[in-house]
């Protein structure tokens, strides 16, 4: 059985209790990595003002970003960016020939989520119709708590 790394634990311990479990059981199941849990608002806005922009949202507008000064569960993040993991080098691929897994892997979390009972949105599929071929924006390792 597949366990996180303690990079990737770190990252997941910055979302909520319920992303929390959920990347626990997906990880007994499917060998994935944590590729980020909360950002700042540096990180945040980093992304944001790249060439070509890695994100649509500005601080504090992502599912990600956590108010300053907060504490207890709201001091945690709603979303988590999750991938594939490969045992050899590179451990996360983004190349076209990987996406076949990636699309494998979102349908499995969102079905382990589904399973227990944990509302959650996938950047695959944003409207959530199973139908991913209609998105504008793909965001395959973003997973979000919906509220």
């Amino acid at each position: 059985m597949a366990k996180f790394g303690r990079a990737s634990r770190e990252r997941l311990y910055t979302c909520r209790s319920p992303l929390i479990v959920l990347f626990e059981e997906v990880i007994k199941v499917f060998d994935c990595s944590i590729l980020c849990g909360s950002r700042n608002r540096e990180e945040q806005d980093a992304l944001f003002y790249m060439d070509p922009p890695r994100t649509r949202c500005k601080w504090p507008d992502s599912s990600h970003n956590v108010e300053e000064g907060k504490e207890g569960e709201e001091a945690l993040s709603m979303a988590v960016d999750a991938a594939p993991y490969y045992a050899e080098m590179p451990h996360t691929r983004w190349d076209e020939d990987s996406l076949r897994r990636w699309y494998y892997f979102g349908g499995r979390v969102v079905e382990m989520a589904r399973h227990l009972s944990i509302p959650i949105r996938w950047g695959g599929d944003w409207d959530m119709d199973t139908y991913v071929l209609d998105q504008k924006l793909m965001d395959l390792p973003h997973f979000e708590l919906i509220p």
